[in-house]
């Protein structure tokens, strides 16, 4: 048994094909195929199904592959521990970060990271909260940032910031004037949402659970739209198509302050105004961490990232440590 024959039976079962497995482990078919036909021979057991254009793991498999994930995280770590016998910081970071948080605070972000640890550069990866959660269990990623709640995969969790919803009006309509607006009210109104696998669909339909429902003509139920990012969402907004919640840190910074000269862009035609209660309860809010196995034991690296992070304007959002 060898570390590479662990190392490909692990990018078998992330990548469910062998040929993707082989691409990406840099070495052809054959020989990915024909190393784990020899670890399968040498434990006498089935790893995988194999069926046409199809790859599945099987029971014993997928407890063989995340103890070979651990043995390759232990054995990456003694050159960890290496590197930090040097420069705990030394190496890079491999950072997953939710489509709704990225455009919003990476660019600040790196900026601070370079400036901070040039000697740790971010590695950095978007996508959805279930698709990292998995990057995160197979090692892919080191730390991931992410809104609460998602499933309790036993990572370790250090809060970030708690940050508000605000309602997205077109500048037109007749919501645009007031200085607030409550969820009730923005339950009369047309929704645009964004698509299935957003954590934050999830959070704006906890505020218009209503909205949960779509009929294109039913009674008593308002027609309700989706797009593809926060940023689609707001054009849809511009255009008078509906209203949205968007969190605050998407909001531009020239938006909230009245008889400044907003530039020409679709931003200039939606109105943004804070989401209050009318019972006095809090407003809708969402909570971001920073999420990482309990295995990952960067523990200097974890930090650095987070003093980045609270090093960012961050504005309207509360800050947590």
């Amino acid at each position: 048994m060898t570390l590479t024959e662990l190392k490909y039976i692990v990018a078998v079962a992330r990548e469910k094909h062998f040929g993707r497995a082989a691409e990406a482990c840099y070495v052809s078919q054959p020989t990915l195929s024909v190393a784990v036909k020899k670890l399968e021979d040498e434990l006498e057991v089935k790893l995988f199904e194999r069926s046409a254009g199809d790859v599945s793991v099987t029971p014993l498999g997928e407890e063989i592959v995340r103890q070979a994930q651990s043995v390759l995280e232990q054995a990456a770590e003694i050159k960890e521990i290496a590197k930090r016998g040097k420069d705990p910081l030394a190496g890079p970071l491999t950072l997953g970060v939710i489509y709704t948080i990225g455009p919003y605070l990476l660019p600040e972000l790196v900026r601070q990271s370079i400036s901070r640890t040039p000697q740790m550069p971010l590695m950095l990866q978007e996508n959805f909260t279930v698709r990292l959660l998995e990057m995160l269990r197979t090692g892919e990623i080191d730390c991931a940032i992410l809104a609460e709640p998602f499933p309790d995969t036993g990572l370790a969790i250090a809060p970030l910031y708690d940050e508000p919803f605000m309602a997205a009006v077109p500048a037109s309509h007749a919501l645009a004037g007031r200085e607030s607006v409550s969820a009730m009210e923005l339950k009369n109104e047309t929704m645009l949402l964004l698509g299935a696998g957003h954590c934050f669909r999830d959070h704006v339909l906890e505020v218009c659970p209503e909205f949960a429902r779509y009929a294109s003509n039913a009674e008593g139920i308002r027609r309700t739209f989706e797009g593809s990012s926060l940023e689609t969402i707001k054009h849809m907004v511009s255009a008078g198509m509906g209203v949205t919640l968007v969190p605050r840190l998407s909001v531009p910074r020239d938006a909230l302050h009245t008889g400044v000269r907003r530039r020409k862009s679709d931003d200039a035609h939606i109105r943004y105004l804070p989401v209050v209660e009318s019972d006095g309860s809090a407003p809708p809010m969402r909570r971001v961490v920073l999420a990482w196995r309990r295995s990952f034991t960067r523990y200097e690296a974890i930090a650095a990232l987070r003093n980045a992070i609270y090093a960012c304007e961050l504005p309207g959002v509360k800050r947590l440590s």
